[in-house]
Order: structure tokens, then C-alpha cells, then sequence
């Protein structure tokens, strides 16, 4: 009688388990079973003193109250010392300077604007300009061209001398012009075409001037194994910006300089 009372109240026990344990049920395929809903829990964390850190400094006092100012903070930013007026004032006269003496509407091309030149015959130049220096690079004597001269003269110093030269010498300081404006025939014959120097076209140009003092000549550096190799860049570097270029292979009257014009061909360039 005992045995089956102790049996009755383990089976009582096992089943009020089973009532409150979960039942796995196999779903039907198909049937959609909502997820259990996952509720985030808030977690612990610090909250900063608002004593701690704080001062009564004028920079600090609208802050007080919203947060903790660090004690390692820099209480202003540093700042570069102001540049003195002088220095300031300098540069600003340059630079009106620069403004005063442009010409082409290019502030690297630097001289005075003539107008209308008149010349004999067909002779002349329209807008021409007395040009002195050329992207930082003085044309020695000031030559009178007009302004597509001007700008073709631009790029090849920019493109063409300035990186053929390099820092040899401390690099390019100026160009010596044996030619340019000149009311005459070409090759200066008695007879024949105007030269495009007739209509300030055209620019002659026979050394190049470094910033040591020394001299790049087309008559003496031409054929040499010094200043060859950058003399034929140069003239290469010409071909494009110019219409004509001439060089000393061209004939016996352009040994030593430089022949550029802004003449426009057909067929394209002319270089010799």
C-alpha cells in the first residue's frame, strides 16, 4: 500500500513538470510562427560630475552645467602671430604694380601698350605692345610685337626654355633679342616679301641669360656637347606656338639666333 502511494506521487510530480515545461509541437510547412518579442535592457553606465573640472573662467561659464571640462583641455586655440602691416603692404604694391604694367590682359605678360603703330608701305602693327618680361623672364632690349606674339612667346618660355635650361645657372633669367619690329624685307633683302617683323610678328632671339650671369648663345652653344641638347629642345618646343621657326640648320642668314613668327600655314608649322 505504501509502494503504490510513493508510485501515485512521483507520477503526480513528473506530470505537473511536463504542464509547466514548454511543448514542442511540429508546425505544418507553411505556417508562420511569430518570434519570441526581445525587449533591449537598459545598461549601467556613469554619468560624468559636473563638479568635477569646472571652473569660472569667462571662456567656461555658459558651459557650466552641461558637462565636465577636462582638466587637460587648452583653454584657447593657438593662433599664427598676425603678419605685420609692412609686410602686408609690400606685397599689395607689388601686386598693383604687376596689374599697372600688364599688357594682353596677362599679368605675366609685362609693358606698355603703343596702339597702332604706323610704318611705311604695308608696315605697321595694329594693338602692339612693348613687351619687358615675359613669365618672370626679361626680354633685353623691351620688344614691340603684337599680343598673339606676345602669348605664342608665353607658352614656349613656359613649355619650351624654361624646362630645356632647368636649373643650370640658377635657371633662366633672360632672353637677348636681336630682332623684332622692324619695317623690312626678310633675310633684310633689297628685294622681295616683307618679313613678318614688318607687322611685329615676328621675335629674334640670339642668348639665353641665366640668373648666375652667364650666357646660352645660339652662334656658340649650338653645335657644342654642353648646350646643344638644350638649344634643339628649345627650337622644338617652338614649333606649334609659332608659325615659322629658324634656327642656324635653316640657312646662313639665322646661324646665331633664333627666327620666331606667329604666320599661319596650311600645312602646318614651319620649322627648320
Amino acid at each position: 500500500m505504501r509502494l503504490a502511494i510513493a508510485v501515485l506521487v512521483l507520477w503526480t510530480g513528473v506530470a505537473a513538470a511536463q504542464d509547466d515545461a514548454p511543448v514542442l509541437r511540429p508546425v505544418a510547412r507553411g505556417t508562420y510562427v511569430p518570434p519570441p518579442i526581445m525587449r533591449p535592457v537598459a545598461r549601467p553606465h556613469e554619468r560624468p560630475a559636473m563638479a568635477h573640472g569646472a571652473h569660472t573662467k569667462a571662456e567656461a561659464r555658459a558651459e557650466r552645467g552641461m558637462f565636465a571640462i577636462s582638466p587637460y583641455a587648452v583653454f584657447g586655440s593657438l593662433r599664427p602671430a598676425k603678419r605685420p602691416g609692412s609686410i602686408e603692404r609690400a606685397a599689395t604694391e607689388r601686386r598693383l604694380a604687376r596689374l599697372r604694367g600688364q599688357v594682353c590682359n596677362d599679368i605675366a605678360i609685362q609693358g606698355q601698350s603703343l596702339g597702332r603703330v604706323e610704318g611705311p608701305g604695308a608696315c605697321g602693327v595694329s594693338n602692339a605692345v612693348r613687351v619687358r618680361s615675359v613669365a618672370g623672364v626679361a626680354l633685353r632690349p623691351a620688344a614691340t610685337m603684337d599680343c598673339r606674339t606676345a602669348a605664342a612667346l608665353k607658352r614656349w618660355i613656359n613649355r619650351g626654355a624654361i624646362p630645356s635650361v632647368g636649373n643650370e645657372g640658377g635657371g633662366i633669367a633672360s632672353l637677348r633679342v636681336v630682332s623684332h619690329y622692324a619695317c623690312r624685307n626678310r633675310n633684310n633683302a633689297a628685294n622681295g616679301r616683307l618679313s613678318e617683323h614688318a607687322n611685329g610678328r615676328a621675335i629674334d632671339i640670339a642668348g639665353i641669360g641665366l640668373q648666375d650671369g652667364s650666357e646660352i648663345t645660339v652662334l656658340s652653344g649650338w653645335g657644342s656637347n654642353a648646350d646643344g641638347r638644350q638649344l634643339r629642345q628649345m627650337w622644338r618646343a617652338a614649333c606649334g606656338p609659332f608659325g615659322t621657326v629658324l634656327g642656324p640648320e635653316a640657312n646662313r642668314f639665322h646661324l646665331d639666333h633664333f627666327h620666331f613668327d606667329t604666320a599661319r600655314y596650311r600645312s602646318g608649322s614651319y620649322c627648320r
